[in-house]
C-alpha cells in the first residue's frame, strides 16, 4: 500500500500534468483552425503563450514554479491551461485548513494542471478541468471537470456525464454518483441559490493506498476530457448569435467569476501559497457584465 507518495510518483504525476497539457493545446490550436463560420472565421487562427514562472519561499528558498499557457482566438475567447510544480511551507493560520499539514510543520508538495475555456460562441458551453496531486504529512489526488453552457443543450449535458460516467465506471462503479454529487455540491453559489452550471464530477483527498490504481484513475479523467470536450465545441462553434445572446453570455461569466472569486479552493490554495497571481486568476473570463 502506498500511503505516502514518494519521489518517483510525484515526478510520475507532475510529467503527466506536463504531457496533457501539450495535448490539449495541440487539440485546441487544431480547433482554432477549422472554424468556418460566426463573424470570426475570417480571423488568423491563435496559438499558445507560454508564460514560465518562478516561486519563492517566505525563507528565499526556490519554491518551484509552474507554466502559463494561454490562447486568445476567434473559437477561444480565452482559454488557460496551466501546470506547476511547488513546495514549501503553509502559514500557521493556513495550515489547519489543510489535511496533514500541522502534524509536519506546514510542510507540502502541490503538483497539477488547471484549465478554464471561455468560448467566443454562446453555444459553445465554457469549461474547467483539473487535476492535482498534494502531499503534507498526507498524500492525495484530486481533481473534476464540469461544464458552464449559457445556453444548456441537453445533448452536451449527456454527454459530458455520459463520457465521465464511463470513466468513472472503470475504476470504481462507486465514483460517479459519488462524485457528481460533489461537484453539484461544490459548484453552486449559496448567495443566488444556483449552481455555476450542469456540472460534472469533482473529487479530492483520493488515496486507497493503491497509487497505481488512483493515478490511473485520475489520468482517465484527463483523457475523457481531452475526449469530450473537443467534440463538445465543434458541434456548435460555427453557429451564429445574436447582440442579444452575448449580452446574456456576458451576464452568465459574472456568476462563473463570481465563484471563483468567492468560493474556489484553487484560488484560495493559490494565493495562501505565495503562488503566481496571474496563473491563479487565469480563470477569470476576460469580458463579463452584472445587472
Amino acid at each position: 500500500m502506498t500511503l505516502h507518495f514518494d519521489q518517483s510518483q510525484k515526478d510520475e504525476a507532475a510529467a503527466f500534468f506536463k504531457d496533457l497539457r501539450n495535448r490539449i493545446c495541440a487539440a485546441f490550436e487544431d480547433i482554432e483552425t477549422e472554424l468556418t463560420g460566426t463573424i470570426h472565421q475570417n480571423k488568423k487562427p491563435a496559438t499558445f503563450e507560454r508564460t514560465p514562472w518562478d516561486r519563492t519561499n517566505e525563507d528565499g528558498s526556490h519554491g518551484g514554479g509552474g507554466e502559463m499557457s494561454v490562447m486568445k482566438g476567434r473559437v477561444f475567447e480565452k482559454v488557460g491551461v496551466n501546470i506547476s510544480t511547488v513546495t514549501g511551507v503553509f502559514s500557521p493560520e493556513f495550515r489547519e485548513k489543510i489535511p496533514g499539514a500541522i502534524e509536519n510543520d506546514g510542510q507540502f508538495f502541490a503538483a497539477g494542471i488547471s484549465l478554464v475555456a471561455h468560448m467566443r460562441s454562446p453555444f459553445v458551453p465554457a469549461v474547467h478541468m483539473n487535476l492535482r496531486m498534494i502531499t503534507t504529512s498526507k498524500s492525495w489526488l484530486g481533481g473534476g471537470a464540469d461544464l458552464n453552457p449559457v445556453y444548456p443543450n441537453d445533448e452536451d449535458t449527456q454527454k459530458f456525464h455520459d463520457d465521465l460516467k464511463a470513466c468513472c465506471d472503470k475504476h470504481n462503479p462507486n465514483y460517479y454518483a459519488d462524485y457528481k454529487a460533489w461537484c453539484d455540491t461544490y459548484f453552486f453559489l449559496p448567495h443566488r441559490n444556483e449552481m455555476r452550471g450542469v456540472g460534472g464530477i469533482f473529487f479530492d483527498y483520493l488515496n486507497t493506498g493503491d497509487f497505481n490504481a488512483d493515478f490511473a484513475f485520475q489520468k482517465d479523467v484527463g483523457e475523457t476530457f481531452l475526449k469530450t470536450y473537443p467534440e463538445i465545441v465543434r458541434t456548435h462553434m460555427n453557429r451564429g448569435w445574436t447582440p442579444e445572446q452575448r449580452e446574456h453570455q456576458l451576464i452568465r461569466r459574472g456568476r462563473y467569476a463570481e465563484f471563483n472569486l468567492l468560493y474556489d479552493r484553487g484560488t484560495v490554495f493559490g494565493l495562501k501559497t505565495n503562488g503566481n497571481v496571474d496563473a491563479i486568476l487565469m480563470s477569470m473570463p476576460p469580458e463579463a457584465k452584472w445587472v
